[in-house]
């Protein structure tokens, strides 16, 4: 365990409609006995003191089955995001679940390739760091489907959203769908960040990516980054091409796989 009051919150309340499937995309399995979930469990459960899965009303039952099939070992709460309003709705509309947290781990339900050794090094260095921060792995993508802009100072300057109709650069910094934040007093930056941001001008949802450039321009708050050289790290699971590409890898890495706890 690297800190205490560390959670992990995986906002997962997605349908997976571009997969063709009807359920949460973080219950498809990769793997014979081998789930997204069971990928990202096994990952955070070293790292993290509580986890915080975001489902939807739907997913919820579901995702306890799964839970009950395949006990973790560490504490995983089940929160409801009850109308898919955005990221940004799934984090902070679960506050209650991480109130109590030191600091968070935020990790997206389809980013089935984040390295353990990604998660070791982002909170190492996020935790070297005095005072509220954010920390995010970032790699260098020919055509980021998200970009992040960073100043001279290294400060972010702007996150650019392709599903926004934003343009990314040919060659900028993407993510790994993975983020480090100071805990405290972050609810309360984000109804402030509410009270004066726009909903996504495309989908017209509570996006959480610009809310870190709002974090970044407060100058208690300090941003780091962390290089990563996989760009499969930064592969999420979106379409069916992305979930054969990650059951092919699986079937080579871990051949008869069946979880076990």
């Amino acid at each position: 365990m690297l800190t205490e009051a560390l959670y992990a919150v995986i906002p997962a309340a997605g349908q997976g409609s571009r997969l063709g499937g009807g359920g949460p995309k973080i219950l498809v399995p990769v793997a014979p006995g081998l789930t997204v979930w069971d990928v990202l469990a096994e990952k955070l459960a070293p790292v993290a003191d509580r986890l915080v899965v975001v489902m939807s009303p739907s997913g919820g039952p579901l995702m306890e089955r799964a839970l009950a099939a395949h006990p973790l070992g560490k504490p995983v709460d089940i929160a409801l995001q009850m109308k898919p309003r955005g990221m940004g709705d799934a984090i902070f509309g679960c506050h209650e679940w991480w109130r109590s947290a030191k600091n968070l781990l935020i990790i997206w339900g389809d980013q089935v390739h984040v390295s353990a050794g990604t998660l070791r090094a982002s909170l190492t260095t996020h935790l070297a760091a005095p005072g509220p921060g954010l920390t995010i792995p970032v790699v260098r993508l020919p055509k980021p489907y998200v970009e992040y802009v960073f100043d001279s100072a290294g400060r972010l300057a702007a996150v650019r959203q392709s599903r926004e109709g934003e343009v990314c650069s040919a060659d900028g910094w993407g993510d790994v769908g993975t983020f480090l934040l100071s805990a405290r007093g972050l609810e309360d930056a984000w109804r402030e960040y509410l009270a004066s941001c726009p909903a996504g001008a495309l989908t017209g949802e509570l996006n959480f990516l610009p809310f870190l450039v709002y974090l970044s321009q407060d100058k208690y708050w300090s941003v780091r980054r962390v290089v990563i050289d996989d760009v499969a790290e930064a592969r999420g699971i979106n379409t069916p091409e992305d979930l054969k590409f990650f059951q092919e890898l699986y079937a080579r890495e871990r051949p008869g796989v069946l979880i076990k706890r």
